[in-house]
């Protein structure tokens, strides 16, 4: 594990209400709410689908019916079934006016931002530790050595440089250097009796191994990777509601906490540079973001997440020296060498089986910086051999690296 030694946070679960820190009356309308799109419900599913404990829902059940808010069905096994009464409908058709929200029930404000600080990442990295990160790329040593510094200083990373170098592939496999991490991100937090969506299964990768007993309403996760290009958007920034559902889920920065987040393709967002720098200036520096809700209500949470930009775009096109000092790792990814490009390029090959001569490794690094003259890039030799093995599929015939085939993969690669 490559992260340091750092107390870990692990949620108990709660056994009464007021453990879970929320009020009766949330609760309350997330069951009616619940209930109300199944029609019934047993005690047992309201325990699964709120994530609250069994006391818990057995206690709210009871209220339920000292206020005349449900009927009492049947008895499944052990268990009773319930169902709204006219009350409850009316209350449940309330709550939804407010939100349709009625997933698993949230967390504090409070204690996501303790979780936060407590999971935030520490790298004690090494030289052959990030080389192992990195194994399946080829990156040159002085980009080694300029990535790790830069990763154990702390701070947001620029990596800049022309188009095809391997920015993108190099900032995708950041994450590897905290693989063995597991972390806990809630469901959903409650700020000033709203809920707000921060758990999305399409980044946070769930690790269900056997621990201890912990809250439900947290998810064991790996670290997550966030990654956003040209769609990204200024609302993206902050927490977003729905105008139909009245749902509100949590910005990108937020789903990427304790984790990685990679802005590719900087400055041809759909926010201008300055923009994102102006709204970010100050989470960079402090580690803190302040957010805000629909109904006005501002509230801070931890910015405790690894940013990483990437650009082909001259960086004096993106923003004036005064903004570029507070990003201050700046890594320029350049072309690669003669002698990295032929180890790329027989790695390549070898992954593709297509086997290579030395003749034809020089002949592939020659006419490629014919091509290209300000340099040999990473991406030419997996490029080229997709088209090669294409033409070959194509012909209907055993792809090889000859001549012929470079030259047409050449010539159909490179714009004359």
């Amino acid at each position: 594990m490559l992260a340091k030694e750092h107390k870990i946070f692990q949620p108990s679960e709660a056994h009464q209400l007021d453990e879970t820190g929320l009020s009766l009356s949330l609760v309350l309308d997330l069951i009616l709410k619940y209930t109300y799109f199944e029609g019934a419900m047993t005690l047992a599913k309201l325990v699964e689908r709120s994530k609250l404990s069994s006391t818990i829902i057995h206690a709210m059940y009871r209220h339920m019916q000292k206020e005349q808010l449900c009927e009492t069905r049947s008895m499944v096994g052990d268990d009773y079934e319930i169902s709204l009464s006219s009350k409850g409908r009316n209350m449940a058709e309330v709550a939804l006016r407010k939100s349709h929200y009625a997933g698993p029930a949230p967390v504090p404000l409070a204690d996501y931002n303790q979780s936060v600080s407590a999971q935030s990442l520490h790298l004690d990295l090494t030289a052959e530790s990030l080389k192992l990160a990195l194994n399946d790329l080829v990156v040159p040593d002085n980009v080694i050595r300029e990535l790790g510094a830069a990763l154990v200083t702390g701070g947001a990373l620029m990596l800049y440089g022309s188009t095809g170098n391997g920015k993108t592939s190099i900032a995708e496999r950041l994450p590897r250097i905290f693989e063995d991490d597991r972390i806990y991100v809630p469901h959903a937090i409650e700020v000033s009796g709203q809920i707000i969506s921060v758990y999305d299964p399409l980044i946070h990768r769930t690790d269900n191994a056997m621990e201890d007993p912990v809250d439900p309403r947290w998810v064991r996760c790996r670290r997550p990777l966030v990654k956003v290009g040209g769609e990204m958007r200024a609302d993206m920034l902050d927490t977003r509601m729905d105008e139909v559902t009245r749902m509100c889920t949590a910005p990108i920065q937020m789903k990427a906490n304790n984790g990685l987040l990679l802005i590719d393709d900087f400055g041809r967002q759909r926010i201008t540079p300055r923009e994102l720098l102006n709204r970010w200036i100050v989470p960079l520096d402090r580690r803190t973001d302040i957010l805000s809700l629909w109904s006005g209500i501002s509230f801070e949470i931890p910015f405790e997440l690894l940013v990483v930009f990437a650009t082909n775009l001259p960086l004096s096109d993106l923003a004036e020296d005064a903004f570029m000092r507070r990003l201050k790792n700046k890594i320029k990814i350049e072309p690669l060498s003669r002698d990295l490009f032929s180890v790329l390029l027989r790695r390549v090959c070898e992954e593709e089986q297509l086997p290579c001569t030395a003749e034809m490794e020089e002949y592939v690094s020659r006419e490629c910086l014919k091509q290209s003259p300000e340099g040999l890039r990473a991406c030419f030799p997996t490029d080229l051999m997709k088209i090669i093995r294409g033409i070959a599929a194509f012909e209907k015939r055993t792809p090889s690296l000859e001549r012929r085939d470079v030259d047409e993969a050449l010539k159909v690669y490179f714009i004359h």
